[in-house]
């Protein structure tokens, strides 16, 4: 059904989840289970993102044609535009088509790399704004497909306008013209000024339109330092307020920000369906793909709780693990029994399927007989009991690339992609054109030193255990060796400590010292290669790639090494940074096309264009991990010794 049609013969409050194509294939197929959890939440809709340029088309279509097989919700395609040649959208709409998906949310997306906005409206593009596509679509298809567009409650701002005044007022002529072209939902920009929200909404009711669904975009607070980073880059406001609940002998302790989090979205959505007298009915949540804290907002918010009321579903259908099942334990290797379930999922609106080890469970929207109640599924998930909730909490600490590769959340931790998230002139105040080696080697170490905050690789700035490594990483790039990641080791430190600590109060922290760098391909093996087959693997464990895609380790195939843990009372230990081949890989195709993108702001043939394409060529990217974490600085005088 179209998103307008469900929103509107909606009579109670509802919420919509947005997920983006995992980067793993572990990951996607852990993200398929996910969503069939989540779907326990009722969502009245899902969305699919796509990558800045159509980066991620192929994975999001074929991600949107699964949930809408899978899940049996609505799906809604995000459609990027800018410079994207017609071919691609008709082939994205055509594919949606067949697929069934009948919702788009059109947004013009990110200006062409190595471009700013005023350049690329000289291009001779069909498509320069998102109202482009919006009259595309509909003078196209007509009323086959439901459109949504975007609107930023705070007024919109370009990444190159840090310091420019943001006004609602000014971006209203705009996203009515997106409305009169054709419109039938707005999604808005995250935020968490519940206030600034409110002025939009009765802005939106007043001047544009009040009968077409405006839903609010949410994200929960996953940690405190990515809570910034990502109402940062959305130039979304924190209200002085909010900030006062993160004291700073909290904001390492990654459970208390989430639970304080979990409070702050619970009052943001509670406060804005009453403020709003229930015109908003809907709320859109931006998961990054982690389901544990939507559960906990669901299950505490007054407005969306409802949906954990139970059935007549007797309890005996459900097991010791708080799971619901059939009344027979089905074997997943009999792969009829599977099919034929799918197939009576895919008729019937009211049920949802999950697979989970060996057995099939079965959950059910709140109002309908069949099967057992969504209730049993939210509240596993929200703590963390049985199965489900286990499955909720295995990458409950996510650590960006660094995180575990099975989680269908790895390497996204605020759902912008590892691209160059500076515009052409703050890239050329920060790194300014290097055009050989020892340009290079000066910004690394400037990056080192604080003098600049950012490199093209790395946006979150330095952690404060980097200043105990500080002189062994400047000589590291001194010698030519451009560091992009690196930890100290420690054993059995405090995690109130304030160097080392994370986690719970009164727990312990350990770490194994690792570095990653781009070196010279002729360096690695003339140095660096024989020298740690020489310690062995169980001393220092290597993975080492290039832009084409080549792959070297002195591991097994598909290993993976942790390299930070905790230790807390009535707690597991917690594996928080995980290096593994598969990661790796990931992260090595990523980090090459960053040398690409960065080569793309400065014109063909340039000094600089021709060196960064040459370093993108000429490196190995390289990753080490030194296993004896009780010798702290035993890595790092094995590589200076070299």
């Amino acid at each position: 059904m179209h998103i307008n049609e469900l929103y509107n013969g909606r009579k109670n409050p509802s919420l919509s989840l947005e997920f983006f194509p995992p980067k793993t294939e572990m990951g996607k197929r852990n993200l398929l289970e996910r969503m069939e959890r989540m779907s326990a939440l009722d969502p009245l809709f899902i969305t699919v993102t796509w990558g800045a340029g159509g980066t991620t088309a192929d994975k999001s279509l074929e991600l949107a044609s699964l949930a809408q097989k899978v899940s049996n919700l609505p799906v809604c395609m995000h459609l990027t535009c800018t410079n994207m040649d017609k071919s691609v959208i008709d082939d994205a709409l055509e594919k949606c088509q067949n697929a069934g998906i009948k919702n788009i949310l059109a947004l013009r997306g990110d200006p062409p790399i190595g471009e700013d906005w005023t350049s690329s409206q000289t291009k001779n593009s069909e498509f320069k704004y998102a109202v482009d596509l919006v009259r595309y679509i509909k003078n196209k298809y007509g009323s086959e497909f439901c459109v949504g567009v975007a609107a930023y409650p705070e007024g919109h701002c370009e990444g190159e306008a840090e310091g420019q005044e943001q006004n609602p007022s000014k971006d209203l002529p705009f996203l009515k013209e997106k409305v009169d072209a054709g419109a039938d939902f707005v999604i808005t920009q995250l935020f968490y000024d519940v206030d600034k929200f409110l002025d939009f909404e009765k802005l939106f009711t007043e001047k544009i339109s009040n009968q077409i669904p405006l839903i609010p975009g949410l994200m929960p607070i996953n940690s405190y330092l990515l809570f910034h980073r990502a109402a940062k880059l959305s130039h979304a406001s924190i209200p002085e307020d909010i900030l006062k609940r993160f004291p700073q002998d909290i904001q390492l302790d990654d459970n208390k920000v989430k639970s304080i989090g979990i409070e702050i979205l619970v009052e943001m959505v509670d406060k804005v369906f009453k403020e709003t007298n229930g015109r908003i009915k809907c709320f859109h949540f931006y998961t990054l793909n982690l389901e544990k804290a939507i559960a906990q907002i669901v299950t505490r918010s007054k407005t969306l709780n409802y949906i954990l009321e139970d059935d007549s579903r007797d309890d005996q259908d459900i097991d010791a693990d708080g799971d619901v099942v059939l009344d027979e334990e089905i074997n997943m290797n009999n792969q009829r029994v599977l099919d034929e379930t799918r197939k009576r999922r895919r008729h019937s609106s009211n049920v949802s399927m999950e697979i989970a080890s060996n057995r099939i469970i079965i959950g059910q929207d709140r109002n309908k007989n069949i099967g057992a109640p969504s209730r049993k599924v939210v509240i596993s998930i929200s703590k963390g009991s049985g199965t489900l909730g286990q499955c909720a909490t295995w990458d409950e600490f996510t650590n960006g690339r660094f995180g575990d590769a099975r989680s269908p959340a790895y390497g996204e931790i605020d759902g912008y992609g590892p691209t160059i998230k500076v515009g052409n002139k703050r890239a050329y105040e920060l790194w300014g054109a290097p055009k050989n080696l020892e340009d290079l080697k000066e910004i690394f170490i400037k990056y080192l030193e604080n003098s600049i905050d950012n490199l093209p690789w790395c946006d979150l700035g330095l952690s404060a255990e980097t200043a105990l490594i500080q002189e062994e990483l400047i000589q590291f790039n001194n010698r030519g060796y451009l560091t992009l990641a690196s930890q100290p080791a420690t054993t059995g430190s405090s995690s109130n400590d304030k160097i080392f600590g994370w986690g719970p109060p009164n727990g312990l922290v350990y770490q194994k010292a690792f570095v990653e760098m781009f070196v010279s391909k002729q360096r690695w093996k003339s140095h660096l290669e024989k020298t740690l087959q020489n310690y062995g693997r169980e001393k220092l464990s290597y993975y080492v790639g290039d832009a084409l895609g080549n792959f070297e380790s002195n591991l097994e195939p598909e290993s993976s090494n942790v390299v930070t843990w905790g230790v807390f009372s009535n707690s597991q230990i917690i594996q928080t940074t995980i290096i593994s081949e598969e990661s790796f890989k990931a992260w090595r195709d990523e980090a090459f096309s960053i040398w690409l993108e960065w080569a793309k702001r400065f014109p063909r043939n340039t000094p600089t264009n021709s060196f960064l394409r040459q370093m993108h060529g000429d490196c190995y990217l390289v990753s080490i991990v030194h296993h004896d974490y009780v010798q702290s600085e035993e890595l790092w005088e094995i590589l200076l010794g070299l």
